[in-house]
């Protein structure tokens, strides 16, 4: 069951996108946790007919599981991750369209709008009818189900896979024999996990098929041979949006960003060149680094207009393309601090043949980088001072952190009081003897880093709640209404010179409140796609 915030936003979400009506229901499922159909009936007060219609509504587009309970029966569960990514749609469509091309753009766009669809019904929604246009869309449909951009729906990802986890596991559990310990405990849930990826991922095998080919023989003979050609995509599959596929790029861009902010253009344009030589490899956000790759191949990404001499300086004016990339391969593998601190720092990992990107050693820095600037914005300098060094330095007291961070102990203790009130730092009691006297006890000071995430997470949730609040605020004012009504009438949409000055100034400043907004909204999403995408909360951080 979701949080406070993240359940008011997925309502709002789901309210903008399907109506009050559907919102009520997610909200009875957000908030009370997962609930049968008799019970959901009688929470939202809505008819069963009705409640039956928002269900199906947000099944269609993948918003609930379907789970089966001894003691209720079947019962419903909101997808909480797929809501959250409706706020990526834009961006996923503008993604297909630069790879892709228009068709494709329309095709994500369309499929996004209708949650999973069939290729025959897909081309009957674009209206497309004459033999070019069937061409260049069903071409589309191709290159996005190869690539993995679309991906077939099943009936697994209509069950949460959380309940089948904890099955597997408990059958797992019961293969022990006598009490299981802690390591038996965890390779069961290592079995379970790796049991669950398998079978979703010959779940989705589905959607291409091989087209079979007849080709002729020889005049004399008339028999003809069937030959395996190329695959096709099923028309009798359900196609919905990869996600997955689709945040590669956007974790890609993010390094790329820091790689440009840290070093200089010219060690972001490498950096980018070996992430396209293995991008079509890549298949989840959650990979630890890419493939290994050669030199060669991040030779032939580079354009003949890339200057990548312009970042470097050398003794000798004429420098090969191959020497600038691995002089910017040292600087992005830290080469020059082989120091546990170096690694930490660096991008790649670069050996004499083969350089693979570090996306969890990224990854894990950006997360670090957010930690300070939101301690940096609410607490000061001194603040991020003692939240580096608990990280740096692990468990300590106060009297240990005012020494070393060069502080007053009266400055320090209100300081921790206020970061440990902001969940950024936490305690660790530690007794001198066994009642546990807080007069005979130790507390130690450290940062709990999935605390501090998840705090911060639920922070930017409660931000975008509130940049859709203010959107709706603003155009439910009484004189914006107005214009808005006013331009959607037919003669208005055709000749906007109808408007009077004053309705076309009130139009121009709504519509740069909107963007402004829109920019906002986005910062705070590429935030969360920080904190929440890139390492599931820091679960994986030291």
């Amino acid at each position: 069951m979701a949080d406070a915030h993240t359940g008011r936003l997925c309502v709002q979400i789901i309210q903008s996108h399907f109506g009050p009506i559907t919102a009520s229901v997610a909200s009875a499922l957000l908030t009370r946790g997962r609930l049968p159909l008799s019970q959901l009936v009688r929470i939202t007060g809505h008819k069963p007919r009705t409640v039956l219609s928002s269900i199906l509504v947000l099944v269609q587009h993948n918003l609930l599981w379907h789970a089966r309970t001894e003691e209720d029966g079947e019962v419903l569960e909101v997808n909480v991750d797929e809501c959250l990514m409706r706020l990526r749609f834009g961006r996923l469509v503008w993604q297909a369209e630069q790879l892709f091309g228009k068709a494709a753009s329309e095709i994500v766009q369309l499929v996004l709008d209708h949650g999973k669809l069939r290729p025959p019904d897909i081309l009957s929604l674009l209206g497309a009818y004459d033999t070019k246009t069937i061409t260049v869309y069903t071409q589309a449909i191709h290159n996005l189900v190869s690539t993995s951009y679309l991906k077939p729906s099943t009936i697994l990802s209509h069950v949460s896979p959380r309940d089948k986890r904890i099955q597997y596991e408990a059958e797992e559990k019961t293969k022990i024999a006598g009490f299981p310990t802690a390591r038996e405990i965890r390779e069961a849930k290592e079995v379970a996990e790796a049991r669950l990826k398998r079978e979703e991922e010959e779940a989705e095998q589905v959607g291409l098929k091989r087209k079979a080919k007849e080709t002729a023989g020889h005049r004399s003979s008339k028999r003809k041979t069937v030959e395996e050609d190329e695959h096709i995509v099923e028309d009798t599959v359900y196609f919905r949006a990869n996600f997955d596929k689709f945040n590669i790029h956007i974790r890609n861009s993010l390094i790329v960003k820091a790689a440009k902010e840290r070093y200089n253009s010219g060690a972001a344009l490498v950096l980018q060149a070996a992430l396209k030589v293995t991008e079509s490899s890549q298949k989840s956000v959650a990979e630890v680094r890419s493939d290994p790759m050669s030199v060669a191949n991040i030779v032939l990404q580079l354009s003949e207009n890339d200057d990548l001499t312009s970042g470097l300086v050398f003794s000798s004016k004429k420098t090969s393309t191959s020497a600038c990339i691995k002089d910017y391969l040292g600087m992005l593998s830290s080469a020059d601090n082989p120091t546990p601190a170096g690694r930490a720092g660096s991008f790649v990992s670069y050996s004499s043949s083969k350089v693979q990107v570090e996306f969890e050693v990224v990854g894990r820095r950006m997360r670090r980088h957010v930690l300070e600037s939101v301690t940096r914005e609410r607490h000061g300098v001194e603040g991020v001072r003692i939240l580096r060094l608990l990280l740096d330095t692990g468990k300590m007291d106060e009297k240990q952190i005012s020494k070393i961070v060069m502080m007053a102990p009266k400055d320090v203790r209100p300081l921790l009081a206020v970061l440990a009130a902001d969940s950024l730092v936490s305690t660790q009691e530690v007794p001198k003897s066994a009642d546990r006297n807080p007069t005979r006890t130790f507390y130690l000071w450290y940062v709990d880093l999935h605390k501090a995430y998840s705090v911060i997470l639920g922070n930017l949730y409660k931000t975008l709640y509130n940049i859709g609040m203010r959107r709706r605020a603003e155009e439910e004012g009484s004189e914006v209404k107005a214009v808005l009504e006013k331009r959607e009438r037919s003669d208005v949409s055709q000749d906007e010179s109808l408007l009077s000055r004053l309705e076309r100034d009130i139009l121009k400043e709504w519509e740069a409140k909107q963007k402004r907004l829109t920019v906002l909204e986005i910062r705070v999403e590429e935030t969360v796609f920080i904190l929440k995408d890139l390492g599931v909360l820091g679960i994986n951080d030291d």
